[in-house]
C-alpha cells in the first residue's frame, strides 16, 4: 500500500485504500450470506453499492489521528485503513437508519435503502404493504452494517494490545451518535411554539434555547461522531496520552460542529447534483437545525408563520422551497451560520496550532478541517 501524503489526507490514494478494504470485506461476506439463501442477494448488494461512496471523513480522521500521535504507522499501515474503514460502515448503518426515521428518498443520488426494498416489494408482487417491507428491510441492513463495522475493526489485523487502547473510544462513539439520534427525534416531535418570539418576553433568551437545543443535537449526533471520537480512535491506536486525547477533542468538536452547520446549510441551499439529495430536502423533513433555529429567532411573525407552517411539508414544490430560503436569507439566519462556522473553525485551529503532535499530524488535520467545512458535497 502506498503511504498516504500529509498534505493531501483525502487524496486518491487513501480514498482507494479505505474503498478497497471496504470491497474487499463485503466480498467475504457474500459468501457467508449466500447459503442462507438467495433472498440476501438484494440486502447485500444494497449495503454495497452505499458503502462504496462517501467522502470517507471518518476514516481519515482516524488515521491521521493516528499520524498526529505515532507518526508513520510503517507495517501497521494497511490493518490502520481496515480499522479506520469500519467506521464508514458504523456510518452507513447509521445514514440507512436515518433514512427510514427521516422518510427519505435518495441517498447520495439513489434511491434510499428503504425504498429500494420498496420497490423490490412492488416488483415481485409480493403480498402486504410495500412501505412496510421497505422499512423493515432498510431496519434489518442497517443493523447488519452495524454488526459487519465491529467485525471489520476485530479482523483488521491491528495487534490486540493496539486494539485495546482504541475501543472505549469506539464503544462510546456507538452509544453517543445513537443518544443524538433520539435528541434528534425529539426535537422534531416537540412543541417549539413554546419559544416563539412573540410569546416571550426577550428574544435573545429565545434564541439562545433554540440554539440550545440544536447545538446537543449537532454535538452527539454529528459532532463527535464525525470528527472528534474518530480522531481520538486514531490517536489511541496510536498511543495518545490524556493531554494529546484533551488536545484533540478541543479540536475536533469545533470542527465537527462546524462541518454540520455546513450539512445544514447545503440540506437547504446545495445543489442536488452535487449532494445527491433533492434541493430543500431538509425543509421537507422538517429538520430543526441550528440554521432553522436562528431564521425563527430572526425573521419576522410573517416569516416565522411561514417556517412553522411548512417546514416538515412533504409536498413543498420548488416554490415553496425558494420561498423559505427566501425567510432565512432575509432574516439574516444564513450569514449567522456562516459566522458560527468561521468561528468553530478559528477556535478549532487555535486548539491545533497548540497541540503536541508529530508534524505529518499537523498538517493532515489543517488539510482536513478545510476539507470537512468548505466543501460543497
Amino acid at each position: 500500500m502506498t503511504h498516504p501524503e500529509p498534505g493531501s489526507p483525502l487524496g486518491p490514494d487513501f480514498i482507494d485504500a479505505v474503498s478497497v478494504a471496504i470491497k474487499d470485506f463485503l466480498d467475504r461476506q457474500a459468501a457467508v450470506l449466500k447459503p442462507v439463501g438467495t433472498e440476501l442477494e438484494p440486502v447485500h448488494r444494497i449495503g454495497a453499492e452505499l458503502a462504496a461512496g462517501g467522502k470517507r471523513l471518518r476514516p481519515a480522521f482516524c488515521y491521521w489521528g493516528y499520524v498526529a500521535a505515532a507518526d508513520d504507522p510503517g507495517e501497521l499501515g494497511p490493518a490502520l485503513i481496515k480499522a479506520a474503514a469500519s467506521l464508514d460502515l458504523l456510518h452507513i448503518s447509521a445514514l440507512v437508519h436515518d433514512d427510514v426515521m427521516d422518510a427519505s428518498d435518495l441517498r447520495r443520488g439513489k434511491p434510499a435503502a428503504h425504498r429500494q426494498f420498496e420497490r423490490l416489494h412492488t416488483d415481485l408482487g409480493w403480498s402486504g404493504d410495500p412501505a412496510v417491507f421497505g422499512r423493515a428491510g432498510a431496519i434489518l441492513l442497517g443493523d447488519l452494517l452495524l454488526i459487519w463495522s465491529m467485525q471489520l475493526l476485530h479482523e483488521s489485523g491491528l495487534p490486540l494490545s493496539v486494539l485495546d487502547r482504541g475501543l472505549p473510544i469506539v464503544e462510546v462513539m456507538r452509544t453517543e451518535v445513537t443518544a443524538g439520534q433520539f435528541l434528534d427525534v425529539v426535537a422534531q416531535a416537540q412543541d417549539h411554539a413554546s419559544y416563539l418570539p412573540e410569546q416571550a418576553d426577550d428574544s435573545r433568551l429565545v434564541l439562545e434555547r433554540a440554539l440550545d437545543e440544536a447545538s446537543r443535537v449537532v454535538e452527539y449526533k454529528s459532532a463527535r461522531y464525525t470528527v472528534r471520537r474518530p480522531l481520538q480512535f486514531g490517536a489511541a491506536l496510536g498511543g495518545a496520552d490524556s493531554a494529546l486525547q484533551d488536545q484533540l477533542a478541543a479540536f475536533g468538536s469545533p470542527i465537527g460542529r462546524a462541518f454540520q452547520y455546513r450539512d445544514d446549510l447545503l440540506g437547504v441551499f446545495g445543489d442536488s447534483a452535487v449532494t445527491g439529495k433533492p434541493s430543500g430536502d431538509d425543509l421537507r423533513e422538517g429538520k430543526r437545525t441550528v440554521l432553522v433555529a436562528q431564521a425563527l429567532a430572526r425573521t419576522d411573525p410573517g416569516g416565522r408563520k411561514l417556517l412553522e407552517s411548512q417546514l416538515g411539508n412533504k409536498n413543498l414544490d420548488a416554490a415553496g422551497v425558494a420561498e423559505l430560503q427566501r425567510v432565512i436569507i432575509d432574516s439574516g439566519a444564513r450569514d449567522a451560520v456562516e459566522q458560527m462556522i468561521d468561528h468553530d473553525q478559528h477556535v478549532a485551529m487555535q486548539a491545533l496550532e497548540h497541540a503536541d503532535l508529530t508534524d505529518a499530524g499537523r498538517t493532515a488535520l489543517t488539510a482536513l478541517a478545510s476539507a470537512a467545512i468548505r466543501r460543497r458535497f
